[in-house]
């Protein structure tokens, strides 16, 4: 190692730190190294890699250090993703894996699963050490607490609700004391007063929480269609870990059979309600809860008091005794050719940083690495030298003065988040309203990962134009103070307001260095407000932000004034016209209102092209937060005006929202022993513990090679020709492979329209065109980059409107034709015509695509691991490839972190590639995507755009519908004819229309080819529908519930597919339920009245209902098999043809075996999904995997129960294991393969005849928001949710899916924003523009029920059961119908009289820009862009 003159006081270039307890020490560590990639570097593969830009927090650990200027130990979560490894000397790690194992779970860990807060299992460690990061903090944390710990994590399978359940159960530990389930679905104490109340007495295996057992029976095996009686059943029961067990009792110590009277001197069985009547729902969530182990935080791995002394340097220094001291740091790139970064230096001292300045001021100064971090990852920016600062005490002093505070540059921004409060607290709301309109924006700024490490320099240095707190320093009068080297340490100081000098420039010389931000005190008479408006309302970056400040004197003469505003300059800017009309004002004069806006909105207005897009949206913003500024100091100031009085309003977006609560509501399970019973996921504790492994945590075969892609950078171009000669020449690079190198088949999917490498055209950008191997994914990559490839542009076309308008489609053309429908036109009292749309949708599952293979060595025989819902096809795809037999194939899946129909076909491609490298080089070879990677190659939910055509009666009666829909299906097939069709056959919704001329075509643009998602083309042909409903009720004056339920579908009616609706068709008998049981009329009473005297804020309310088919389109797909073994030791194995991303479908599978053998559940083990023990498998979608698997393992475990029958009969009594061993003695055929095929199905489209689906899964929901009319924010206050799963295999599975599909569609129609360049280049390429909800953008209130008691004697399901995984998801669209509804309110206070505004037409996602330009108020007028500046104009970004 070199070390520079300046660097002559650093004398270390390793780092020592703790890990899970363990003194860890590393030399030279690579500069390049993050802190994510060493854990999983040393098998530590807990902590997952999700987005790579701490936006998902999926890489969260806990990094606990010794704060010399506290003289305190903190404890905080980062993303390790982001976190350099050098930054932890000195620190102690603790991972996902040094809190517990599966067998010995730490509390944390055991509560979210045992409470189901883990589906597919990826995003769980991450939740778990936020929270255990909390607990360390505050053992005894409030709600609230506990619900913004997790601001900075994203979930896509639970919806959050169950994660949020178990994680408060530490805000009060209920189970100590004997436990109740509120009808919120809260967890309550019992009463002070020592009375068990409803709940439990809080003794261990207390009666009132248990189910009683089912007496015993013969064995017998049960028709899983018909009903099961308990009087032919066995002794199942369910155990402490959620397993079914075969014991008399249940539960732990329960033998006793009651409390002992030891509450109350009362047995709790004497309390105890009809056991009918109880909401299983409760019974077992209380069950659970009264087994928790106590948390005890004495218990937890302390900070090691040697790193105490390494911080302060007084470790021991002797002959005898020569502990390692705390040093300087200075490491010099291991590979500069290829590093970020050539040299490092870590000060420890203010001086020492000066002098490295001084030899390289043009130095990257690096604290919290959260903005360099996201550069470096997919800017790929490289820095020759960088200094990390955040272990320099001077740079974190507090001091205060008589009139202002300053505030250390390097604070960290949760640091500072607590001292605002205290000096709140101290010094009085009006001399703070700086530091509270800085805590306020702090509230929303990020998550709590990227607080505790990013400091209050950091956007302040990099001149950020979009930073929250630079607009509040800026309008504060804040001050900078910069010191250096070259300056002798003399200190300058600078005002902020003179700070920013353009994009990303600022005052700051070379080799100077930001001591400090002084904050002034506020005055008599001073007024200071902040707004930030996102996408997203927590964890996201502003579109704008402000500062508004005023200080008034005698008759309220404005005597000084700053309007600051960020995200709408190329830096933080001060709208001076505005200023300049205030000052000298008297604030409350309207007129002074008009002018202040008016100059606003002129020189805040942006060009239509402007970069970030949104120029109206933003521009409205800055006029909207100037107006809410007005009427909330003229309240504060008692100022008479009459905007003061709707002040409330317009603060109540920031104040303090509602706590979030959950409630789940299904019956108890009389007739099965386990089937039906809310089990958890049987995976669910291997993965809150980080010991369930997906692809990339599997270790590397010795020799394996990284791949990685060349990417073409064109949305349609001629490839002229490539060239690898430069990557080819970089050591440890093995061969770049390209279509020339597939021996087999260069073609796939369906159609065979696609090429596995293009080898003459790209048709998208991102599209792989070259295949890299080499030693390690970084050099791969970077080789990648080296690959030289020409092009020859062609023209594109990206969105589905232009395609449809030009005639790009595809060939195939489906069709629904019934009746007449011009005649009907002819007849109805009115006939209305528009058009719909919704946009794409990413998947976004935690887990990105990846997949390795391994070459067997012999037969030309490969493995293939990978994270797909089709590994037939992942087979059959990589034998063609090969031009080899698929027996020569196994592909292998474990499990994924989710998948959502985005595995089903394009997750093929990764496996072909790495097949195809492992062919030519005979290693294994692994890729995995990066999440910008995945999401420029893996395709989304196809954008749909109608035209219709509707003819109605004056009473509303629906008599025709002419529609003209089409999708973007991307470059390629792919599976969007399939989309295409469920969304033609899902059109009608719940509604009976007469006569229908329904024709669909799937339009080919110059995107990547879209494909599955969760509802695959239902949930768009659904929204279509609806929105047209909501604009034939608008022009017809009456409710759209009512127009809703006056053609809903009764039974017997037909739909247009020519399918008869029996006995099953339950959608009207659950509207009523909902009307009644969540008080639509009331509420709707009650909505009206708020928006009545409510004129900023709007409510609105949406009861909307939903028909889904299951089945597959494609009639031989529906098909499942299974392979049952019975070992000698009574254990069993099953193997079945889906494959688990999160949804349960093994622990269903395993129920559903256990349940026909009569065996507990712990018995049924499921290793993985394979194509070598379940071949010819259908992919895992349709929401037809329960279905088809769970009868084919039925049939499979029926077969093996009737041979196993005459020996438990002749052996009753005797334990499994035994009869097993005598079966096998007497070469009894324990293995049985079952087979099950879906009867009757089968659909032709060119006569419109035939079963297209086998049953419909159904659902209402009832859905309440509140916008902020200004803002477009909005909050979903209340959702009611009853579902029709039909006799549930697994009823807490399946809420949880409800509830994760329902936010998911949620998402899908309001945040989520798919947006491109022009050019064709993806721009919402992670977390950071792309926004799925977080935990705070759930329902408030969210409630969820199964139907009970519904008619099942027409389903012929596996135990009468219905799919649910797709189903629920449209039900979220009620939230952007509710919208909708709110908006509507909103227009009433429009200039122009409703009856003359042009019936309201909003599109999906309807985002906050969307909803605050559709209210039509005099500030969205002002802020349009005239149509003669739009034209032959595009914008940054387009939707397609």
């Amino acid at each position: 190692m070199t070390i520079d003159k300046s660097a002559a006081t650093f004398s270390s270039s390793s780092i020592l730190f703790y890990l899970n307890g363990k003194r860890m020490t590393v030399e030279s560590p690579d500069l390049d190294m993050t802190l994510l990639q060493y854990l999983r570097s040393i098998g530590l593969t807990g902590t997952k890699l999700g987005c790579g830009e701490g936006g998902c927090g999926a890489c969260t650990v806990m990094v606990s250090r010794y704060d010399a200027v506290e003289a305190s130990i903190i404890h905080t979560s980062v993303n390790a993703c982001l976190c350099p490894l050098y930054t932890v000397d000195g620190k102690h790690v603790i991972t996902v894996e040094g809190l517990g194992t599966a067998k010995n779970p730490h509390p944390v860990q055991e509560r979210i699963a045992l409470l189901h807060g883990s589906q597919c299992g990826f995003c769980t460690p991450g939740f778990v050490m936020s929270l255990y990061t909390l607990l360390r903090n505050n053992p005894t944390p409030n709600e609230r607490e506990i619900e913004e710990c997790f601001d900075g994590n994203l979930c896509r399978c639970t919806g959050y609700r169950p994660i949020l359940d178990a994680a408060k159960t530490f805000a009060d530990q209920a189970w100590k004391r004997g436990t109740t389930v509120n009808q919120d679905g809260s967890v309550r104490a019992k009463e002070a007063d020592g009375s068990a109340g409803e709940g439990g007495c809080g003794i261990d295996g207390c009666c009132r929480l248990q189910k009683s057992a089912v007496g015993e029976a013969p064995f017998s095996v049960r028709d899983p269609v018909a009903p099961y009686s308990a009087t032919n059943g066995t002794n199942g029961t369910i155990g402490t870990n959620g397993t079914i067990g075969t014991n008399a009792t249940n539960g732990t110590n329960a033998t006793n059979g009651c409390c002992g009277g030891k509450t109350n001197g009362v047995c709790c069985k004497s309390q105890e309600k009809s056991q009918d009547k109880d909401n299983l729902a409760e019974i077992e969530k209380a069950q659970v809860i009264s087994r928790f182990q106590t948390y005890d935080p004495t218990q937890e791995l302390i900070f090691p008091p040697f790193l105490i002394r390494y911080c302060k340097g007084k470790t021991a220094v002797g002959d005898d005794n020569n502990e390692p001291q705390m040093k300087p740091l200075a490491i010099t790139a291991k590979d500069p050719a290829t590093s970020w970064c050539q040299r490092f230096y870590r000060p420890l001292t203010l001086p020492g940083l000066l002098e490295i300045l001084r030899d390289y001021p043009e130095a990257k100064l690096v604290a919290g690495n959260s903005e360099v971090g996201v550069e470096i990852k997919l800017k790929r920016a490289k820095f020759a030298t960088q200094v990390y600062v955040n272990d320099i005490p001077e740079l974190r002093q507090i001091t205060e003065h008589a009139d202002s505070v300053s505030f250390g540059a390097n604070i960290t921004l949760a640091h500072f988040e607590h001292t605002l409060d205290r000096l709140i607290a101290k010094h009085g709301r009006q001399r703070t309203q700086s530091l509270a309109a800085l805590r306020d924006n702090l509230r929303y700024f990020a998550g709590n990962q990227i607080r505790n490490v990013a400091t209050i320099a950091g956007n302040i240095a990099t001149a950020s134009p979009i930073s929250d707190l630079n607009p509040v320093f800026m309008a504060a009068g804040a001050h900078v103070t910069l010191v250096s080297q070259a300056q002798k340490q003399k200190q300058r100081q600078v005002p902020m307001s003179e700070f920013f000098l353009g994009y990303r420039r600022t005052a700051m010389q070379p080799g100077e260095v930001l001591l400090a931000v002084t904050v002034p005190l506020n005055a008599r008479g001073e007024c200071v407000r902040a707004f930030k408006q996102a996408k997203r309302k927590d964890d996201d970056i502003a579109i704008v932000t402000c500062g508004l400040r005023i200080r008034v004197g005698a008759a309220n003469v404005v005597e000084d004034v700053a309007f600051a505003f960020g995200g709408m300059a190329p830096t933080t800017v001060l709208a001076k016209n505005a200023m300049a009309a205030a000052l000298g004002g008297t604030w409350g004069d309207r007129a002074l209102l008009d002018r202040m806006l008016a100059a606003c909105q002129d020189e805040m207005r942006l060009d239509y092209t402007v970069p970030g897009g949104m120029a109206e949206y933003r521009t409205a913003l800055t006029t909207s937060f100037l107006f809410k500024f007005w009427a909330v100091t003229c309240s504060d100031l008692e100022v008479a005006c009459a905007e003061a009085a709707h002040a409330a309003e317009m603060v109540q977006d920031d104040a303090e929202r509602m706590l979030s609560k959950g409630q789940q509501e299904y019956a108890s399970v009389a007739d099965r022993a386990i089937v039906g019973k809310g089990v958890q996921h049987l995976a669910a504790l291997r993965q809150t513990t980080g010991e369930a492994r997906y692809i990339d945590d599997m270790p590397a075969v010795h020799g394996e090679l990284a791949m990685a892609l060349v990417m073409s950078p064109h949305a349609h171009a001629q490839i002229v020709s490539i060239d690898a000669a430069k990557a080819l020449a970089v050591d440890g690079v093995h061969s770049v492979l390209t279509w020339r190198d597939v021996p087999g088949e260069n073609k796939w999917n369906i159609f065979h329209d696609e090429e596995i490498l293009p080898s003459e055209e790209v048709h998208y950008v991102g599209q792989p065109v070259a295949l890299v191997l080499a030693d390690s994914q970084k050099l791969a990559q970077s080789a990648a980059r080296l690959v030289c490839v020409v092009y020859e542009p062609l023209p594109a076309i990206l969105g589905v409107r232009e395609a449809a308008q030009k005639g790009a489609w595809f060939d195939e053309v489906r069709q629904l034709q019934n009746g007449d429908v011009d005649a009907a036109f002819a007849e109805a009292d009115s006939v209305f015509e528009g058009e719909s749309y919704c946009g794409p949708q990413e998947h976004f599952y935690l887990e990105t695509m990846g997949s390795i293979t391994v070459p067997k060595g012999e037969d030309g025989e490969f493995d293939v691991y990978a994270s797909t819902q089709n590994p037939t096809e992942a087979q059959m795809v990589c034998a063609e490839v090969l031009g080899v037999s698929a027996s020569r194939i196994v592909c292998h899946v474990k499990r994924m972190g989710g998948g959502f129909g985005g595995k089903e076909s394009r997750s093929v491609l990764l496996s072909a590639f790495t097949t195809l490298g492992a062919h030519h080089s005979n290693r294994s070879v692994r890729l995995v995507l990066d999440r910008d990677e995945d999401m420029q190659i893996s395709g989304q939910r196809h954008p749909f755009y109608g035209q219709w055509k509707v003819g109605v009666s004056r009473t509303g009666q629906l008599l025709a519908l002419r529609a003209r829909i089409f999708s973007n299906g991307g470059f390629s097939h792919d599976l969007s004819i399939g989309v295409l069709e469920r969304a033609v056959s899902h059109i009608d919704n719940c509604y009976r229309i007469p006569n229908t001329d329904i024709v669909g075509r799937v339009c080919r643009t110059n995107t990547q080819s879209n494909t599955a998602f969760r509802s695959f083309g239902g949930c768009q042909g659904m929204l279509m529908l609806e929105s047209m409903l909501c604009e034939v009720a608008d022009k017809l004056r009456m409710p759209v519930e009512q127009l809703r339920e006056a053609n809903m579908y009764r039974v017997g009616d037909v739909t247009p597919f020519s399918q008869p609706l029996d006995s099953d068709w339950n959608v009207p008998q659950m509207w009523a339920q909902m009307k009644e049981r969540a008080c639509f009329a009331e509420r709707r009473i009650e909505v009206d009245a708020f928006n009545a005297r409510s004129r900023f804020r709007k409510r609105g309310l949406s009861l909307l209902p939903t028909k889904f088919g299951i089945s597959f389109g494609v009639k031989h797909l529906n098909q499942g098999m299974a392979l049952v073994h019975v070992y000698m030791d009574g254990s069993v194995l099953v193997a079945h043809g889906g494959t688990e991303m999160g949804q349960g479908l093994h622990t269903k599978m395993a129920m559903v075996a256990a349940e026909t053998l009569e065996l507990p559940l712990d018995a049924i083990f499921i290793s993985e999904t394979a194509t070598n023990t379940a071949a010819n498998t259908s992919p895992t979608a349709a929401s037809a995997s329960s279905d088809l698997n769970g009868f084919a393992v039925y049939n499979a475990c029926k077969e093996l129960a009737d041979r196993l029958r005459p020996y438990r009969e002749s052996m009753k009594g005797e334990p499994f294991k035994k009869i097993t061993k005598v079966a096998y003695l007497d070469r009894c055929n324990l293995t049985a393969a079952g087979h099950y095929k879906v009867p009757d199905i089968g659909f032709n489209w060119q006569k419109n005849e035939g079963l297209l689906y086998f049953y419909f899964t159904q659902g209402v929901a009832l859905a309440e928001v509140e916008l902020d009319t200004l803002t477009g924010a909005h909050t979903t206050l209340r959702v009611d949710i009853i579902m029709d799963v039909g006799k549930s295999l697994n009823k807490a599975i399946d809420v949880g899916q409800i509830e994760g599909a329902f936010a998911q569609g949620q998402g899908w129609a309001t945040t989520e924003e798919f947006l491109y360049f022009p050019g064709g280049r993806l721009f919402t390429q992670g977390p950071g523009n792309y926004k799925i909800p977080s935990a705070m953008d759930i329902p408030r209130d969210f409630r969820v029920s199964l139907l009970e008691g519904a008619d099942t004697s027409m389903l012929k399901t596996i135990f009468s059961s219905k799919g649910i995984g797709e189903p629920p998801l449209f039900l979220g669209a009620s939230v952007f119908f509710a919208l909708r509804d709110a908006v509507l309110a909103a227009r009433k206070h429009s200039a122009v009289p409703v009856e003359q505004l042009p019936t309201l037409h909003l599109e999906a996602p309807a985002t906050p820009e969307i909803l605050r330009l559709a209210c039509e108020d005099e500030l969205v007028e002002m802020a349009r862009i005239p149509t003669a500046l739009k034209e032959g104009r595009v914008p940054f970004t387009v939707r397609i």
